[in-house]
């Protein structure tokens, strides 16, 4: 999709600096002895008055130490809005979570003044957070809280212009808030920038949302990989490297193959086509995960788990999905090809690629599915339907989760369950609080049989009916949310050699004892929901992608000998 590109816009928004609730910890200051021990990991470079150490939608050179001088940090947007975030001195380190693998940069930073530095590049501060336990943790949490603070700001990153009701924006807006990208929205009714740049690129309704990057480029409705290229958030060098081993999937249990394997010394690479987390990161709250016991949202606990990753080294790749895998090994490699058309190549492979949303048989589903009909509870789409009466379908643990958040922000939930009762699929802690929460009805023995819109192309009213009887009944909502299972994620795997099982999921263990994980392709192995016998729990796939590490390095060896 060819870009447009905007200069600025007539109306600046006027400049305010950003709250930083944990200052200290987002913004310390580094001891003498701190940055003495930091210089054998970079280099001194000087830079004059007004000069860009990095700019926004450019990949970052690294961290800065500041050893003197003041570098002015700002967010831009594709507007022309710029808003000044914060002044950094000597002692403090300029950075956020995008340094540790040389992506774009989120912000800008000129010198004010003459400044001298100390870089570090991507590379050499991952081996800093290594080497140097104590620093290197106060670094991290920086890095870390920087970037919530930049997601929290409200300003800077790509803008999404359209109506607020566009399903199509709360679908980009799912994506990038799932891969922890700062952006905002306006809405061109309300919004007289937004409203001018529609009007300027005589956007029709279908080419709705525009989003204008950071530098200026404008994309009429584009689709998530289109958008992520424009932002620089997949890497163009990868398929240039030879990988130890190739994950495919970032869920629970990818990420922790990739935590485990890039911490023991493995180069790594994970793909997946959407964002990291897998379903898991779409739960609104795991409460019954081991040392949590508040809870945690699967965003959260999946974004500790990436910026981990990253932290070793591991090279993740969002959204790139997988085509086929070639476990011919002419070369003695497995070949992965995406759809982008490259090629990967890894001497291992572990398939963590989980399942994807099961569709239900319902007439016109395809119809509504991003403008009323969705697979996910999100802070987005619980504001899509505030004060207003959904519909959920689902008996699992995933649509009890997602029950009990929308309640706190809909009007009134229907949950329609095709059994006659939730006993034997949810735990005992969900069925109680469902129970004991007044504004939600329990429907068993129902299920929806088809969908009615509207001139708008919206969701306006379900059709569903009881499977004891065959009368049909309608409900008007606009928001009908499906938690109905999932389905494994394995055509790629078509051709190559890896059985599954009837049911689609990957068959393990038939190599021989000791080879648990290990498919029937030697050298290819299967964790968490994918992998057939599996137990469907987060906490189960996170000790698979743990557990695989070790058969990992297993393979590798006796490849190695093999063919020295």
């Amino acid at each position: 999709m060819a870009a447009e590109t905007i200069e600025t816009i007539a109306s600046p928004i006027s400049a305010r600096s950003l709250a930083f609730p944990r200052h200290e910890q987002t913004f310390p200051t580094l001891t003498e002895h701190e940055i003495e021990r930091m210089r054998r990991f970079g280099e001194v470079r000087n830079y004059s008055d007004g000069e860009a150490l990095f700019e926004t939608g450019k990949p970052g050179p690294g961290m800065f130490v500041v050893l003197s001088g003041t570098v002015a940090i700002t967010q831009r947007d594709g507007l022309g809005h710029v808003t000044p975030v914060i002044d950094q001195g000597p002692g403090q380190f300029l950075a956020e979570i995008a340094q540790l693998s040389g992506r774009p940069a989120l912000v800008d930073g000129h010198a004010e003044g003459n400044v001298e530095t100390l870089l570090i590049p991507p590379e050499r501060l991952r081996a800093l957070l290594v080497a140097e336990a104590d620093l290197g943790e106060r670094i991290m949490r920086a890095l870390i809280l920087r970037r919530v603070n930049l997601i929290q700001g409200g300003v800077g990153g790509p803008v999404l212009i359209g109506p607020l009701s566009l399903g199509r924006i709360a679908q980009l807006q799912n994506f990038l808030a799932r891969n922890g990208q700062p952006h905002h929205v306006l809405d061109p009714a309300i919004d007289k920038d937004a409203a001018d740049l529609v009007a300027r690129y005589s956007a029709t309704r279908a080419e709705l949302p525009l989003v204008v990057c950071p530098n200026g480029n404008v994309l009429r409705n584009p689709s998530e990989t289109a958008l992520a290229m424009a932002m620089g958030m997949i890497g163009g060098h990868a398929h240039d490297r030879l990988y130890d081993v190739a994950v495919v999937g970032s869920g629970p249990a990818g990420l922790a193959t990739a935590v485990y394997a890039a911490s023991e010394g493995l180069s790594v690479a994970v793909l997946d086509s959407r964002a990291f987390g897998g379903q898991a990161g779409a739960s609104a709250r795991i409460e019954n995960y081991l040392g949590f016991p508040t809870g945690i949202s699967g965003q959260a606990l999946a974004g500790r788990a990436f910026n981990q990753a990253q932290k070793f080294g591991a090279e993740i790749l969002i959204p790139v999905s997988v085509r086929s895998l070639d476990c011919s090994k002419r070369d003695g490699l497995f070949s992965i090809a995406t759809e982008c058309g490259h090629i990967l190549r890894a001497k291992s492979i572990v398939v963590a690629s989980g399942a994807r949303y099961r569709r239900p048989s319902i007439e016109n589903l395809e119809a509504f599915e991003g403008r009323g009909v969705w697979y996910w509870a999100s802070p987005i789409e619980a504001k899509l339907c505030a004060g207003q009466d959904v519909v959920l379908v689902g008996g699992g643990n995933s649509a009890g989760q997602g029950a009990v958040f929308l309640s706190g922000h809909v009007r009134k939930v229907y949950m329609m369950i095709r059994g006659g009762g939730l006993g034997a699929s949810m735990s005992r802690y969900l069925i109680e609080r469902i129970e004991a929460t007044p504004n939600i009805e329990l429907m068993f023995n129902t299920e929806i049989t088809a969908l009615e819109g509207g001139e708008d192309s919206a969701l306006h009213r379900v059709r569903w009916k009881s499977r004891l009887a065959p009368e049909q009944h309608t409900l008007d909502v606009n928001n009908v949310f499906l938690f109905v299972g999932a389905d494994p994620a394995t055509g790629w795997l078509e051709g190559c050699g890896v059985k599954v099982d009837r049911g689609g999921f990957v068959l393990t263990g038939q190599n021989g004892p000791g080879q648990l994980l290990e498919t029937t392709v030697p050298g290819v192995f299967a964790v968490g929901d994918v992998r057939s016998g599996s137990v469907k729990r987060v906490g189960g796939a996170i000790g698979e992608g743990a557990q695989v590490v070790a058969a990992l390095h297993g393979f590798l060896a006796d490849n190695a000998n093999s063919t020295a």
